[in-house]
């Protein structure tokens, strides 16, 4: 089966995010964000936001980056800002 990123010749996806964490959570999912992979934290603010880029890897595309920021533990809610793809 191809992947999207095969089928589109390995384009460049980037995207930004606003990652809301649970009340009292924001030390534990600053911790897991930096361990995802593609992800990088921009900004914080004291309330638990975190502004985040999200790149494609060669694991996952940002889509897959972007939909695990919804499904990991401490989160309550993840926003798309932006999206870019260089194709």
């Amino acid at each position: 089966m191809t992947t999207r990123r095969q089928f589109l010749g390995g384009s460049r996806e980037i995207a930004s995010a606003v990652v809301y964490s649970l009340p009292g959570r924001r030390d534990e999912l600053r911790e897991a964000l930096a361990r995802q992979p593609g992800v990088e934290i921009h900004a914080e603010t004291p309330d638990g936001r975190f502004v985040v880029t999200v790149e494609c890897t060669a694991e996952r595309t940002t889509g897959d980056g972007l939909l695990a920021l919804h499904n990991m533990d401490g989160v309550s809610a993840a926003a798309l800002v932006a999206h870019y793809e260089d194709v």
